[in-house]
């Protein structure tokens, strides 16, 4: 009889904690919050600073004409002769000779092999880490920014976000239920230390990245 009268009052004393909520004694340890807070730099040079440790190469333009010009600048320096660029937006909005003789009038996927250099677009790109983003529901598809030997990125201060969680929200207010198939996070150019542990740049990707980010506030 005692043994039975201690096990009920033991359930009798579970079943009431049960039904008694118990407050978190420490709620910020909890996970409730971001460990990362938004930073009090501008995003623009925020990502410009990560961007750079990434080894990435970052130009800002006050406008797309600037842009344009130091597009050409770098196709003389870098001697590129053939740019693959799938961007209608982009194509149609050139008004340099020089670059417009430069880029390729073939498309096709199979013509990314030819190329010294593809340019993009962006869905958003992430201060935080430095990071693009990409989709596969860009005109650039899946494989112009994985295939070229150098990755172009044009992008506008618009389409800065702090953090990762930003723009995954983003990508789910501009397509609702219908995400693209392929979502890409590129932070820098390819690179890989699994041999030796000895870093080796460009192996499953492009050898270099540039952004060139063009003010439209």
């Amino acid at each position: 009889m005692k043994a039975s009268t201690a096990k009920e009052s033991i359930l009798k004393k579970i079943r009431k904690a049960l039904s008694e909520s118990t407050p978190i004694p420490f709620p910020s340890s909890e996970g409730n919050q971001s460990v990362y807070q938004p930073a009090s730099d501008e995003l623009d040079m925020l990502f410009a600073e990560q961007f750079g440790k990434l080894q990435g190469k970052f130009v800002f333009c006050l406008n797309e004409l600037e842009m344009q010009f130091q597009l050409e600048q770098l196709a003389q320096q870098e001697g590129f002769k053939k740019i693959y660029c799938r961007e209608t937006g982009f194509r149609s909005s050139i008004s340099s000779d020089a670059l417009a003789g430069l880029l390729m009038n073939d498309t096709s996927p199979e013509a990314l092999k030819n190329c010294d250099a593809a340019i993009t677009g962006c869905e958003c790109l992430v201060a935080r880490t430095g990071t693009i983003v990409l989709s596969s529901a860009q005109e650039s598809g899946r494989t112009s920014s994985v295939y070229a030997p150098v990755h172009i990125c044009i992008a506008t201060t618009s389409q800065l976000v702090y953090d990762i969680k930003d723009g995954l929200r983003l990508l789910k207010e501009k397509y609702g239920s219908n995400l693209p198939s392929f979502i890409s996070f590129a932070s820098g150019p390819s690179r890989t230390a699994d041999i030796e542990k000895t870093l080796v740049v460009g192996v499953h990707g492009p050898k270099e990245v540039y952004l060139f980010l063009v003010d439209n506030s």
